[in-house]
C-alpha cells in the first residue's frame, strides 16, 4: 500500500525554494496585470506598478523566514502555514504604510486591499509547494528504485560468495566476516531509503562493499581513506557514497591488471560537506571510454537526480578526468544529525 507524503513545510534556508517563490510571485504579479490590462503596453506598466509594491514586502518576508526558518520547523504544520501568512500580510502592512505616507498621491486601493492581497499570494505560493512536494515525492520513490536495482549485481552476489567459499576452510573466520559484510550491506540495500542518513552509515556500507572487493581483487585494490576531519553525523541521501565506490571499482580498478588505488576524501568546508572519490584510467577506459562509462553514467545521473531531489539547487555532483585519473565531487548543504532541512522535500 502507497504511503500518502505528509504535508511539509517549504524549506526556507534552501535557495532553489527562495527562487521558486519569488518567480511565483512575479508570474502572479504578471497574471493580474494581464487580467487588469489585456494590452501589452498596458499591462507592462500596470505589472510595473505592481512591482514597486511587491518587491520590497516579498523580500523582506523571505528574510524573516529565513532567519525564522530553525523556530518554524520545530511547530506543527498548521501552526507554520498560520505564521508564514501572518508574516506575509504584517511585513505587507508596514511597507504599504510606509509608501502611502511618502507617496499618498499613489495609494491604489489602501492598506487593508495590500494585507489580503499579501495572505492570498502567500497562501497561493504555500499551496503551490506543497503540490509540487507530493509531485516530486513518487519521483524520490523511482530514483531510489533504480538506485537499488542498480546495485543489486547478481554477478557480485555470486563473486562475493565464491570468495566466501573458499575461505570456509582455509579461513573460516574471514569468510564469517565477510558474511556479515554482505549481509549488512544488503540489509541498507533494502532499506526504505528515502530518508536522508548519516554520513557515518554511509560509511559503513561503503567500507563493507570494499571488504567484500577485496576477498575477490586482493592486493589488486587499495583504497586511501580521508575521512578523519569528517563530519560523522552529516547528513546525505542513502546509498551515494557505496554506488561511486562501485563504479571506482568496476571502471578503475577491476579492467587493469596491476589494480590501482582508489582514493576517498570526505570533509567540510564553508558550511557544505564535500564528497570526492578518485580512480585510476585503466588502459582499456582510457582507449573505449564511452563504451566503458555507461555504467558510470547511469549512477551518476541517478545520484545526480536524488541529490535535487533532496537539496534543490544546493547540491551538485561534478565528474572529471584529471590526468591518470577519475574524479567525482559531490557537494551539498552540510546537515547536522537531527536537521529538518531537506527531510520535507520529497518525503514517503
Amino acid at each position: 500500500m502507497t504511503k500518502e507524503t505528509p504535508t511539509a513545510l517549504p524549506d526556507f534556508r534552501n535557495l532553489g525554494i527562495l527562487l521558486r517563490i519569488t518567480v511565483a510571485a512575479q508570474i502572479l504579479a504578471l497574471g493580474a496585470a494581464l487580467a487588469e490590462a489585456p494590452a501589452s503596453a498596458a499591462a507592462l506598466h500596470v505589472f510595473l506598478g505592481y512591482a514597486a509594491h511587491l518587491q520590497p514586502p516579498l523580500l523582506a518576508s523571505l528574510l524573516v523566514l529565513f532567519l525564522a526558518a530553525p523556530r518554524l520547523s520545530t511547530l506543527s504544520y498548521p501552526v507554520t502555514v498560520a505564521a508564514c501568512i501572518g508574516i506575509a500580510m504584517l511585513v505587507s502592512a508596514l511597507w504599504q504604510s510606509f509608501f502611502l505616507r511618502q507617496y499618498p498621491d499613489l495609494a491604489d486601493g489602501g492598506l487593508l486591499r495590500a494585507i489580503l492581497l499579501a495572505g492570498l499570494v502567500a497562501g497561493a505560493i504555500l499551496i503551490w509547494l506543497d503540490w509540487r512536494t507530493r509531485r516530486l515525492s513518487p519521483a524520490l520513490a523511482e530514483a531510489r528504485l533504480q538506485a537499488l536495482q542498480a546495485r543489486i549485481r547478481p554477478h557480485f552476489l555470486f563473486n562475493t560468495l565464491n570468495s566466501v567459499l573458499s575461505l570456509v576452510r582455509s579461513d573460516p573466520g574471514r569468510a564469517e566476516a565477510a558474511l556479515e559484510n554482505l549481509a549488512e550491506l544488503y540489509r541498507g540495500l533494502l532499506a526504505d531509503n528515502r530518508q536522508l542518513s548519516s554520513l557515518e552509515r554511509e560509511l559503513e556500507l561503503a567500507r563493507a562493499y570494499l571488504d567484500l572487493e577485496t576477498l575477490r581483487l586482493g592486493e589488486r585494490l587499495h583504497v586511501d581513506w580521508r575521512v578523519d576531519n569528517a563530519p560523522a553525523d552529516a547528513r546525505l541521501p542513502a546509498l551515494v557514497l557505496q554506488p561511486l565506490l562501485e563504479n571506482a571499482v568496476c571502471h578503475g580498478i577491476e579492467p587493469s591488471p596491476e589494480g590501482g588505488r582508489v582514493g576517498v576524501d570526505i570533509f567540510a568546508r564553508d558550511g557544505l560537506l564535500n564528497v570526492v572519490v578518485r580512480n585510476p584510467c585503466a588502459a582499456e577506459v582510457v582507449a573505449r571510454p564511452t563504451p566503458s562509462r555507461r555504467g558510470n553514467r547511469m549512477a551518476l545521473s541517478n545520484i545526480r537526480e536524488r541529490l535535487a531531489l533532496h537539496f534543490d539547487a544546493e547540491a551538485r555532483l561534478s565528474a572529471h578526468r584529471v590526468g591518470e585519473e577519475f574524479v567525482v565531487q559531490m557537494v551539498m548543504p552540510l546537515l547536522p544529525t537531527g536537521a529538518k532541512r531537506g527531510d520535507g522535500r520529497a518525503q514517503p
